[in-house]
């Protein structure tokens, strides 16, 4: 059964090569895809069913890639791997149609199998190592997804969507540097035992450099930047594959980090709260304004990681009595994953028959197409924490976490003002939440196009293939049967993620529809209809030649990466920079250079010039050293005749092959010598070559090619790593 760990990673990766074996013939490539999507999320069935009878699984490689890749199963890993399984095979489903017409179809196919099989690394690591090895692997592999469609917008895009990769990647390696150095582990075992014993100021420092390359990808701010540009130009498969588990991928780093190395750390909690209260807020915030739909979800994406990250700082904060943290947390990942499958899919439904995602052009698309409407509408009320839809359990239990830690404060006599605005700035990003997906819902479904809607209807039969439908109508009915049924479904999930997260266990069973959860989702929906009446609808539209638009008025100065690449950055890091340098040339132009230090140079020069000139440095230094060297190597030479004379005989020099080594030489004239047999008997209407000596040399010198290039690649690739090595010994060195 342990063997079964490495199979669910290399699966993917076999079904991605095999697929390149069927180049040139889609239908095929297509099936093939299909298939070891559907097999992989068969595999992960049984190891969701070991894990939830209590059995963990563990294998390891030793030795390989260096310090050895090991994997783990336990309730929380097989959940998300299934969930992963799951959500690949859906999409891949769908993207039989999306990509019916489709370039480079083959590209997308091999490098999305490549990625679950990184996922399915990371999902299954039982170290940081093995989890950062699969996570690289990771961000290369999705890059391609970025830049498929290959415009102008896509690379750049694909362009910070990598640069964020590698800069948070170059940031979480020299984090697990410094400790392997304190630890002489990254099992998370380790860190837990380190979390329990070591001081918290020796791990804040490598606990947040590993923290921000997981928290990057997961589109943490301000790290964000690439979340909101990569999902528009994605394919919408991919888009729904980047929100709901690569973005969950960055979010399990951090909860191996919190949980094992910060368990029970308030400092901590608070450290992480910051960041993920102004994602949460920030990502909402983007997602009102925003007027293309697929930016849209990405923004809300955004948002709903920044709620994840709020339950993860609950659980450092509340400690052993943290487990409405934890389900929350656990809940809202799943929650999160299954409704942007459903949402993202049905933007590429819209994006696949028009090829416009400007809600002013896709506006009324929806009108009389039952299925579409259907999915969306799942996917909106359970992201909006509506009642009876799956999202509203899981806020529900991160609300009442963050009441209980205010609670506990007042009990302890300590002031709660900032919590409790963090709990407010929670409903009121809720608020927001509905707010936006209303006007999704009311573009779409409700509005009418003011000169297209006649085609609009006109699409009503024949706009989605039965297997597409499938995907669809699959997925967004899993919302309301989660929320319909919380105790059979999500308490279940919910226990999954006790032991991954060290979480304490409830004291009594949850209330899911209690008057004060009932009342929370109440205020962020009368929030969400307030800001949709007298924010959307009166400011972020307007009325032009008699038709009412969306519009955009999300000042572009405020664009982080905008700004990054303005002249704020040039005014505050280039110039002061430049200045330094003309320091730097009017110091060259001064006296002291200019006179006094050429001077002293050309004095002490001359000086050295004497003394080389002097009567013992030309004749008597070298006539003793001549001297030397001639009786040592009159030496030499002696106890080289005399060793030729008694120990060793002189041989003489083997026969230098005229062709290749001499392997290749004799095995190839051995070869002739047969063919040229064959082909006197056998043979001789069909003749074989009998070049054999040069054809196996330039198979030879193609081998010497190929190892030399390897050996380069680990040559730099070990360059870099003394480079991280020697930084971190001058960091070390210099505390």
């Amino acid at each position: 059964m342990n063997r079964l760990l490495p199979l669910l990673v290399l699966w993917p990766l076999a079904g991605a090569f095999l697929t390149l074996g069927a180049r040139g013939r889609a239908k095929a490539r297509r099936i093939l895809a299909c298939s070891f999507l559907t097999a992989e999320c068969l595999l992960a069935l049984p190891a969701l069913v070991a894990a939830a009878s209590g059995r963990e699984l563990a294998f390891a490689w030793e030795g390989v890639a260096g310090l050895g890749l090991r994997f783990r199963l336990d309730g929380f890993r097989a959940l998300y791997l299934l969930i992963a399984a799951y959500m690949w095979m859906m999409t891949g489903f769908f993207s039989v149609q999306y990509f019916a017409h489709a370039e480079n179809r083959g590209r997308y196919v091999f490098f999305n199998l490549m990625t679950l099989s990184a996922v399915a690394g990371v999902f299954l690591s039982d170290d940081l190592y093995t989890a950062f090895v699969f996570f690289e692997v990771m961000s290369f592999t999705s890059y391609t997804w970025v830049a498929q469609e290959e415009t102008q917008k896509a690379m750049k895009a694909a362009e910070t969507y990598l640069a964020i990769a590698v800069i948070g990647g170059m940031v979480t390696l020299m984090g697990l540097f410094m400790l392997y150095h304190r630890l002489g582990s990254l099992t998370f075992s380790a860190l837990r035992t380190a979390g329990e014993t070591l001081p918290a100021e020796e791990l804040f420092l490598p606990g947040i450099l590993v923290t921000v390359g997981f928290a990057a990808k997961a589109g943490m701010f301000p790290l964000h930047v690439w979340l909101p540009k990569a999902h528009p130009v994605a394919p919408a498969p991919a888009s729904a594959l980047l929100s709901g588990v690569l973005t969950k991928v960055g979010i399990f780093g951090v909860l191996a980090v919190s949980c094992n190395l910060f368990l029970n750390r308030p400092g901590w909690g608070r450290i992480l709260l910051v960041p993920g209260v102004i994602t949460m807020f920030l990502g909402a915030l983007l997602a009102m304004f925003s007027v293309d739909l697929k930016r849209t979800l990405a923004c809300s994406s955004m948002s709903q990681i920044g709620f994840i990250l709020v339950g993860i700082s609950m659980q450092a904060l509340l400690g052993a009595h943290n487990a409405l943290a934890v389900r929350g947390t656990v809940l809202h990942m799943v929650n999160h994953s299954l409704i942007k499958l459903t949402l993202f899919m049905a933007a590429g439904t819209v994006y696949m028959n028009l090829h416009r995602l400007n809600l002013n052009e896709i506006r009324g698309f929806g009108r009389g197409k039952p299925l579409l409407r259907f999915a969306f509408l799942m996917g909106a009320l359970g992201i909006s924490g509506v009642p009876l839809w799956n999202g509203y359990l899981s806020k529900s239990l991160l609300h009442e976490s963050i009441l209980e830690y205010v609670a506990h404060l007042r009990a302890e006599g300590l002031p709660t003002g900032a919590y409790s605005a963090v709990e407010w700035i929670f409903v009121i990003t809720g608020g927001m939440t509905f707010s936006y997906m209303l006007k999704l819902y009311v573009a779409l479904f409700r509005e009418k196009h003011p000169t297209r809607q006649p085609e609009f209807d006109g699409m009503r039969k024949g706009y989605l293939t039965p297997l597409s439908a499938l995907a669809r109508g699959g997925s967004a009915l899993a919302l309301p049967l989660l929320g319909f049924f919380p105790d059979l479904g999500m308490s279940r999930i919910a226990d999954l993620g006790q032991g991954f997260m060290n979480g304490g266990a409830p004291a009594h069973p949850v209330a899911w529809f209690s008057g004060e959860n009932l009342l929370g989702a109440a205020k962020s929906l009368a929030i969400g209809a307030a800001l949709y009446g007298g924010v959307i609808r009166p400011l972020l539209m307007r009325k032009r030649e008699g038709v009412r638009e969306y519009v955009n008025r999300w000042p572009a100065w405020l664009d982080l990466e905008a700004w990054i690449r303005s002249g704020a950055v040039r005014r505050l890091v280039c110039d002061p920079v430049v200045r330094l340098f003309r320091l730097l040339d009017g110091l060259a132009e001064s006296r002291p250079v200019r006179v006094w230090i050429p001077a002293a140079a050309t004095g002490l020069m001359r000086g050295l010039d004497g003394l080389a000139e002097s009567r013992p440095v030309r004749v008597w230094i070298p006539a003793v050293c001549t001297g030397a060297c001639r009786l040592l190597n009159s030496l030499t030479d002696g106890l080289i005749r005399l060793s030729r004379m008694t120990v060793l005989s002189v041989k003489r020099a083997p026969e230098r092959p005229p062709v290749g080594n001499r392997l290749t030489w004799r095995l190839g004239r051995a070869l002739d010598a047969l063919a040229r047999g064959l082909n006197r008997t056998i043979l001789r209407k069909h003749p074989m070559p009998t070049d054999y000596e040069y054809r196996l040399d330039v198979e030879r010198q193609e081998a010497d090619r190929v190892m030399g290039l390897i050996a380069r690649s680990l040559s730099f690739g070990l360059l870099l790593l003394g480079i991280g090595l020697l930084a971190v010994c001058i960091y070390l060195l210099s505390r």
